[in-house]
This record gives C-alpha cells, structure tokens and sequence, in this order.
C-alpha cells in the first residue's frame, strides 16, 4: 500500500523559544569566572588594608595569613557561585522537559481521541486508505505518522473481510428465501393433489417448517441489510398480520390472541411489523413454561396500534429489562451480538426501519410483557369490495381471513359436481402468505370449487348432492357416478378444516389455528366445540 505524502515531524509549539532561552543566557562556567574574580578584588582589597594596618614587625605574616585566606575565600566563593549556577541550569532544564513532555502527552491524546477515530470512520464509510490517510491532519512525529498508516491499513482490510462476510451472508439468506418459497409452492401443490388425511396433515407439518425457515433466513437478511420478505401490493388486516406471525413459531398452540381491530397494515411494512411479533412470540414462547399461554392484544389508540406480547416465564430484572431495551432501540452491532439475542437485534432493526416503539414491561401473568406501537402512519383501512348479489338472496361480505376461510361445496352447487370433483382444495396458507384475500362473490373460490354461505353448515355440505327438488337426476347410473364425487369433495373439506383447526392428525401443525379470540365474529358453524 503505497501512503501519501505526510510532512515531516516538527518540533512541538513553544520548544524553540525554550532553546532560545538556554542558547542566550550565561553558561555556569561564564557564572564561576565572575564570581571568582570579583572574591579576588575583595580579598586583594581586604589583605592590602590588612597588611598596611599591620605593624612594621608583623606585616609578613599578616601578608602570608591574608593571602591565604583570600585564597580559600576565592574558591569557596567559585565553587558556591558555579553549584548555585549548576542548579539554576538543571531546574530549567527540567522544566523545559516538563514542558516538552506535556505537549508530547496532549498530541498523543489528541491523535488517540481525534485523528484515529476520525480515521477509521473515513474507512467505514468505504473511503480507501490513501483517501483516509490524505484527509488525515499532520501528525507531530514519525511514531504517529507510521501507526496512523498501521491503522489505516488494518482497519481497511477488516472492513474489506466484514462487508465480505455480509454479502456471503446476504446472499446465503437470500438463496434459503428463495428455497423456501420453493418449497412452500411445491407443498401447497402437493396439498392440492393429496386428499387423505395423514398425507394432508404431513404436508401442513413440512409447510409450517418450510415457514419457520423461511423466518430465519429473513431474520439473517434483516441483520446483513439485505432484502427481507416480500412487499405487499395491498393493506393486510390486522387479524391476518397476527396469524401471520403465528404461523412462523413452533408454538404457535400457545398462542392466545385478543383483538378487536378492523385496521390493517400499509403494505409495503405488513411484512416488518408480522416479523417482529413472530419473533416477539417466539422468544415469550421460548422464555416461558410449555404448558403456560402467551397472550396478544391489540389496542387502537390516536398515535396508532399498540400490541402487547405477554407471557408467564421469569419476571426479567434491571439488568435485563435495559439489555433488552438497548438491543431494541440502539444501534445494533454484529460484533456484540450473542447467539441467544439475535431476535432482539432483528426487532431492533425492523423497528428502526419502519419507525415501530417497542419497550419492555413486567406482565400482569406474571411474565415480561412487551409493547409494539405502530405509528398511524402505517395503518389504513383494509380495501373492501361489494360483492356481487347472488341469487335467492342479498350478498353478505366476508371478512375472515384467508388462514380461517374454508372453501367447500355447498348444497347450492349440487347440480355441479363434476367440477367439484376435478379441482381440489384451496391450499392451506401459511405464516409467510397471510394476506387478506377476498373469495370471488360468484360463489367459488379461486380453483373453482364452490364457496359456502354464512349459515351453511358442514354437514350440508358433507352430504350428497341433491337437485333443487330435493331428488337427484334421472336415472340410476347418473346418480352414483354424481354422488361420488360431491361425497369425495365433501371427504376433502373435512380434512382440510380437521387439519387447519388442529382437529385432524395428531401433531399436525395449521398456522392457521384459532389460538384466541378473532378479529372477527367466527362462523357459528365452524366454532371449536368444547
């Protein structure tokens, strides 16, 4: 890696002016000389004075006495003169290192807190090395000049293996989304083909963990930045959102819904929101007993939707209630992530993305509760068509939704059961396809097969075909050959709704199962018995 050009280290501010200082002044030994011949002035002066006041006698001794003494007087004046002035230097000296070492302190701080961190942001944003390193102010010595390039280039190489790492895991998750979807048509095609019970309650099985996989890999997407689910042309209602995200959790038997709610989802976030309840439900699920109910309200309010998610596990304490709450609003970073709070992070970043508020609470079953608020931005009205008059009577809109909307052959299309016959059941849609479908207002579902009228009960349509008279056709063999078919037609609704209400096979999996109260008033007919 070739680096720009950096200007060479320059002295720091203020130590020129302390050299100049030092440069200038008198050295000790300048100090010692002066101080030294002004001693031999004053003992020269002081041993004439004493001589001539000497007696004529005592003059020679007095001389040799006072030269003596003038002397060590000499010397012991240099020698103090030249420490005092030795001192003097050292102390200047080390406050000049003193100084010297405090601005070396404060551009180390400046380059550890400014320079490198404004450094590696540059690299973040997906600047180069070089462009990074040539943004960089100068730096104040050779030392910082080469661990500014060691970090440049360290930085740059992890960023370039983590935006690698991204796109092998963006890509992976979308390959497994589109494996799921596969399968889930391949599986619904199957359903369309088979009408024996045992085989209709495996494929629902494989279905609802074609739609469990499908979550996880949409999950991966969501924290690589990559494209998640799919985008809805239309509002999705409520009712549907919730089973949605019912139909994509393992315990989806547990689940106890309590809505109210006409409103619907905008489409382009229907699918974010349904996500972040699947995994909302899926962690209350998981952190609770298996024999305990996880509860979901839904609420209206001015500012939106409020759904409350509460279970009866452990009361989370302090601690985690704030992890939780972090992992949910602030910036979630893959490097300090755990494998068991890969949910929370998903949340968050669905959260942020569609502008949803969630928090955390302890729940009144005695668990931890949690608050989803969808803005009123993203909630609208469901898009509702007047169906068509059918004949003998008013036409009477449906508003359940596709996950508990059966279609079966009724006793007003006795006089087709050929067509019955031919066509199979509606398939059973899963988590992943809980739109809210409207049923053709002609009577039959979208492969032909009759739809049944509110007030029509199952049995009515389990039974064999009769003419308007309450007599089949003419004629034996027209008779056998028309029953057959309705009765097998019949056979086919019944383990289509056994299998979708649970009540079919042991074990066998319908996202489409009433966990709770509905969004709407169900059918008088099809409500579970006690």
């Amino acid at each position: 890696m070739t680096s720009p050009a950096i200007p060479p280290p320059h002295p720091p501010p203020g130590t020129g002016a302390v050299n100049g200082r030092r440069d200038s002044g008198p050295g000790p030994g300048t100090g010692t000389a002066l101080a030294a011949l002004a001693a031999v002035v004053v003992a020269a002066v002081a041993c004439l004075v004493a001589v001539y006041a000497a007696p004529q006698s005592s003059r020679a001794p007095v001389a040799w006495g006072s030269g003596a003494a003038a002397v060590v007087l000499c010397a012991a004046v240099a020698v103090a003169a030249h420490a005092r002035l030795t001192a003097r230097e050292l102390r200047a000296g080390i406050e000049r290192r003193d100084a010297e070492a405090a601005e070396r302190d404060a551009a180390a701080l400046h380059f550890a807190t400014s320079t490198v961190p404004a450094l590696v942001e540059r690299l973040r944003e997906g600047a180069s090395a070089e462009t990074a390193l040539a943004a960089a102010p100068p730096v104040g010595s050779e030392a910082h000049r080469r661990v500014l390039m060691s970090v440049a280039a360290e930085v740059h190489r992890g960023e370039a293996l983590r935006a690698s790492a991204m796109s092998a895991c963006a890509n992976a998750a979308g390959r497994v989304q589109a494996l799921a979807t596969g399968m889930a048509a391949d599986l619904r095609e199957m359903e369309h083909r088979h009408a024996d019970e045992a085989v209709l309650g495996d494929l629902l099985h494989l279905d609802h963990r074609t739609a469990q996989a499908g979550r996880l890999a949409d999950s991966i997407a969501v924290l690589t930045g990559a494209r998640s689910g799919r985008r809805w042309a239309k509002p999705i209602v409520m009712e549907s959102i919730l089973r949605g995200a019912m139909g994509r959790i393992s315990g989806y038997q547990r689940i106890r819904l309590h809505s109210t709610s006409t409103s619907a989802i905008a489409g382009h976030a229907a699918e974010g929101v349904m996500h972040t309840l699947a995994e909302l439900m899926d962690n209350a699920a998981n952190f609770s007993p298996p024999t305990s109910e996880v509860h979901v309200y839904v609420e209206e309010v001015a500012a939106g939707i409020v759904i409350t998610v509460e279970d009866g596990g452990l009361v989370m304490g302090e601690v985690a209630l704030r992890r939780a709450q972090e992992a949910v609003c602030g910036e979630s970073d893959l490097t300090t992530l755990s494998g068991t709070r890969l949910g929370l992070a998903v949340v968050g970043r669905l959260a942020r993305k569609h502008g949803l508020s969630v928090s955390f609470r302890p729940s009144a079953h005695g668990g931890t509760g949690v608050l989803v608020r969808v803005p009123r931005e993203l909630v609208t009205e469901a898009r509702r068509e007047e169906p068509a008059a059918r004949p003998g009577g008013d036409a009477l809109p449906d508003h359940r939704p596709a996950a508990v909307q059966p279609r079966t052959a009724g006793a007003d299309t006795a006089a087709e059961p050929e067509r019955g016959a031919a066509e199979d059941p509606a398939p059973v849609p899963s988590g992943r396809d809980a739109e809210h479908t409207r049923a053709p207002a002609d009577g039959h579902g979208d492969s032909g097969l009759p739809q049944r009228r509110r007030g029509q009960t199952l049995a009515t349509a389990s039974r064999s075909p009769r003419g308007a008279d309450g007599s089949g056709p003419s004629g034996t063999a027209r008779t056998r050959s028309a029953s057959r078919p309705a009765d097998r037609s019949g056979a086919r609704f019944g383990a289509f709704r056994r299998a979708v209400r649970g009540d079919g096979a042991p074990g066998t999996p319908g996202p489409g199962d009433e966990g709770g109260t509905a969004a709407t008033a169900p059918d008088p007919t099809l409500t579970r018995s006690s």
